[in-house]
């Protein structure tokens, strides 16, 4: 059974830090791009950061300098390290595992930053 469990969420002021984690299950994950989107009430999901299966990584702009994505393919997990949070990062945080055809979600996990 597939499975992509995050954790990490939680409420923050502006300038604080949080770190995401979502562990895999069910696929192998190392053959995996594995990204995180983010999606805001009312609005659109967007890309944050992606991680290739040989850990190339892209990030957002708005993030870019910010935020940091890694994977450690023993411990079958990705991370995405926040720094500098704004309140305009405030929104539902999704992994997401895509290897061809094949596209898997997380349950998502809340990031709220306050001003």
């Amino acid at each position: 059974q597939v499975q992509l469990v995050e954790s990490g969420g939680g409420s923050v002021q502006t300038g604080g830090s949080l770190r995401l984690s979502c562990r895999a299950s069910g696929f192998t994950f190392r053959f995996y791009r594995m990204t995180y989107y983010r999606q805001a009430p009312g609005e659109q999901r967007e890309m944050v950061a992606t991680i290739t299966a040989d850990k190339k990584t892209s990030y957002g702009d708005s993030v870019k300098g910010r935020f940091t994505i890694s994977r450690d393919n023993d411990e079958k997990t990705v991370y995405l390290q926040m720094s500098g949070l704004r309140p305009e990062d405030t929104g539902t945080y999704y992994c997401n595992a895509v290897l061809q055809t094949n596209n898997y979600w997380g349950q998502g996990t809340q990031v709220t930053v306050s001003s």
